[in-house]
């Protein structure tokens, strides 16, 4: 499995040169720079070309110049983000709880959706022609290939383990000829498709986006099983920096692409070129679904090793996160995965 600690040597250099003759300034007070990241496994210029604009905006309307940074995979966004190489980015909801956690990150807003959806799920996908149905797919019969993604996504792994295999107590090695982990949504999409892999999670926001863009891959696959809501993707800023910097990037993502006026149409725009119907504010509270998956998935992996007091830690720590959440969605009248 990947983690922060297992980066590429390559990648590991880069990140530490990244921070170099940063340490010991106020963070986002270095000549007025911010370092924005996005992880995305599109080539980088294809990336920046597409925020470009966006970015262009932000130094605008902030003052501040902006320096993007595009990684392939969300352990280098995590890796840069605690070494002080990065001041804020757009993360995948479990590297931002990772972030929070070890790096000194706080959510301050998060995406929403292009159509106005609240939150999206989780979906197991087949390609329509096989014929597969979730009982045939879950038989556990080690014939079947079956893609995951990212081991750091919540839609592609985390979310499916959680409320799809382990409720039925299935390892996905086990069950499956092959489990492919550590490439794109999009690329297991197309495997599918096209009979290179029988099944994949990905996120139902990613199957969305391919069919309104009308690509064929997406029309050629089923979904057999859909997850419980989960929260859209995070924007995530280191907690040490200045006031006045952080409280200029909360009214930049806050109101941009808001209102009927001819610039906030043409900010519309350019989210919509990167699959975002704009922002919405957002605190580290918007982590709890993803803390509640992963505490059932850790109970789940502790009735699976039957150790009585490691069930009743886990069990602890779940009632613990759930109640949180309960509290969380009364104060607010809203699920927790929209928030």
């Amino acid at each position: 499995m990947m983690t922060r600690r297992r980066l590429s040597a390559m990648a590991l250099i880069a990140v530490m040169l990244a921070a170099c003759g940063r340490a010991g300034a106020p963070q986002g007070a270095i000549r007025g720079e911010i370092h924005f990241a996005v992880q995305s496994a599109e080539p980088a210029a294809v990336v920046s070309r597409a925020w470009r604009p966006i970015l262009a905006d932000m130094e605008r309307r902030t003052g501040l110049k902006v320096k993007l940074h595009v990684y392939a995979k969300d352990a280098a966004l995590i890796e840069a983000m605690h070494m002080t190489g990065v001041d804020a980015g757009l993360f995948s909801n479990l590297a931002g709880l990772e972030v929070v956690r070890h790096a000194g990150g706080e959510v301050f807003a998060r995406t929403a959706d292009a159509e106005g959806v609240a939150a999206r799920v989780s979906v197991l996908i087949a390609a329509s022609k096989r014929g597969l149905t979730l009982d045939r797919a879950l038989k556990c019969r080690r014939t079947l290939t079956l893609g995951m993604g990212d081991t750091l996504s919540t839609a592609a792994a985390l979310a499916p383990m959680t409320y799809l295999f382990a409720p039925r107590d299935i390892d996905p090695r086990t069950c499956f000829k092959e489990v492919r982990v550590g490439v794109t949504p999009e690329t297991d999409l197309t495997a599918v498709a096209r009979g290179q892999l029988d099944l994949a999670s990905i996120s139902s926001t990613t199957l969305a986006l391919d069919r309104r863009q009308g690509r064929p891959d997406a029309a050629a696959v089923t979904v057999l099983w859909s997850s419980p809501p989960l929260p859209q993707d995070p924007i995530v800023r280191r907690r040490s920096l200045d006031p006045v910097v952080k409280e200029k990037l909360r009214q930049f993502f806050l109101t941009y692409g808001q209102g009927d006026g001819a610039e906030a149409v043409k900010a519309r725009g350019y989210l919509a070129k990167i699959n975002i119907g704009g922002f919405k504010p957002a605190d580290d509270s918007h982590l709890l679904p993803v803390r509640e998956m992963e505490a059932t998935s850790a109970w789940y992996g502790a009735k699976r090793a039957g150790e009585k007091a490691r069930i009743a830690a886990a069990q602890a720590r779940r009632d613990e996160i759930t109640a949180e959440r309960v509290s969380l969605e009364a104060r607010t009248r809203a699920p927790a995965a929209a928030q």
